[in-house]
């Protein structure tokens, strides 16, 4: 199959310039683009879309850049956004992508030149703004820039655009300028929030050097009732086990709603699709199955086999009342700690579990916190140090929400 081909029919597809002239340019291959602007110290799920479909061309033989908005960050895109994105140091923005660098190789095959990572911060920091709105601002039409959702979207607002947020689209049609000029790179890919932002850089490309370039934007990762996925009651759904544990995770994909496992095993794996549609018909409980090899896929790519496999074996462990396994997520109580308050909504509070200490009365008021195999009827109730006992304890949240607790030694 054409890897065009292969990404529509994985569902990634939002749109694209110039259809017919695509799929003959990716008769060869080609050098493309996916950007990243490095707002976290860590990728998060959003951005697994476009990291697998990059993944996806690789192995088709086309040559990915990974590009760090390390001169982007510094304005901020303002796409989805209904108020300017605080302004981050210099110093803060390098240290997200050094972090960002060291993620993408787990994910793309960097050896002898197959991809590359690149960093805008080197060309956009050192630009002089006169020749820039000379060579550049003067290709592009204000009347024409309006039009675009993201910049409708924040007139709209009480706090309107910035001129500096104004200037995004041109600093990143600029970099698929750079990187044309550096690499030969024809083809920026990315979300399909950026659609405007993308037709910007292609057009420029076509208008300054009179070479042929594209743009082709992938689906957002939703729910099949239009919610965007990855958001947990934690925040977001990071791909740092540092900040989301593999356990957790794993737990995220084992639960998502039936309607969506298919969807999820074709965008966010490498099984074939007549496997995906397989276990995508499954119905009823049966459907669990999928969901346990969704999870496991996804844990597997991002974590490694070792973190996935850990994980899967806490969660048959927790699902089956079998033993604790390690890697669900354990916090370590003192002694001290238990005397001075060792009610259970204290403790659920203590451990992350709840937001705040009255978020878990509320819970245990709505019968929805559960000790070990007890559900709590009590705000009151408490626990001792013989019942955490020497393998601890675990508190539930719900269906979903696991943590145990430990006394430390």
């Amino acid at each position: 199959m054409h890897i065009l081909d292969v990404l529509k029919d994985r569902g990634f597809i939002a749109q694209m310039t110039f259809e017919d002239e695509l799929y003959e340019q990716l008769k060869e291959p080609t050098t493309f683009y996916v950007g990243f602007d490095p707002t976290a110290d860590s990728l998060h799920i959003g951005h697994y879309i476009p990291i697998m479909a990059m993944a996806h061309m690789q192995r088709a033989g086309h040559r990915p850049i990974a590009l760090m908005g390390g001169g982007t960050a510094m304005i901020g895109d303002p796409s989805g956004k209904t108020d300017m994105r605080k302004m981050m140091t210099v110093e803060t923005i390098d240290d997200n992508v050094a972090h960002i660098k060291a993620q993408m190789s787990r994910f793309l095959d960097f050896s002898q030149g197959k991809a590359i990572i690149a960093n805008n911060g080197d060309w956009l920091r050192h630009l002089n703004f006169i020749d820039f709105m000379r060579d550049i601002g003067s290709l592009f039409s204000v009347n024409k820039m309006l039009t675009a959702d993201c910049y409708k979207a924040r007139m709209a607002t009480d706090n309107g655009l910035s001129f500096l947020e104004f200037t995004y689209m041109l600093m990143q049609s600029y970099d698929f300028l750079e990187l044309f000029k550096r690499y030969g790179c024809r083809l920026q890919m990315g979300g399909n929030d950026q659609w405007s932002n993308m037709l910007g850089g292609a057009d420029l490309i076509r208008r300054k050097e009179r070479e042929s370039a594209f743009a082709c934007t992938f689906q957002l990762l939703l729910t099949h009732d239009g919610r965007k996925m990855g958001k947990t009651e934690a925040g977001a759904l990071w791909l740092d086990p540092a900040k989301t544990s593999p356990y957790d995770f794993y737990q995220y994909w084992r639960n998502v709603d039936d309607q969506d496992v298919e969807k999820c095993l074709a965008l966010l794996t490498f099984l074939p699709m007549d496997e995906v549609r397989r276990l995508g018909a499954l119905k009823d409980s049966a459907i669990n199955e999928a969901k346990r090899v969704l999870a496991y896929e996804v844990t597997r790519l991002v974590h490694g086999e070792e973190e996935a496999a850990r994980a899967q074996e806490a969660a048959a462990a927790l699902f089956g009342g079998g033993a604790l396994a390690g890697s669900v997520p354990t916090t370590q109580i003192t002694a001290e700690q238990l005397a001075q308050d060792a009610r259970v909504t204290t403790l659920a509070f203590l451990c992350g579990l709840c937001a705040s200490k009255g978020e878990a009365r509320k819970l245990v008021q709505g019968g929805g916190l559960t000790v070990g195999e007890e559900k709590v009827s009590d705000v009151n109730a408490v626990l001792t140090a013989e019942q955490i006992g020497a393998e601890g304890i675990l508190l539930r949240k719900g269906k979903k929400s696991y943590h145990r607790l430990v006394l430390k030694a």
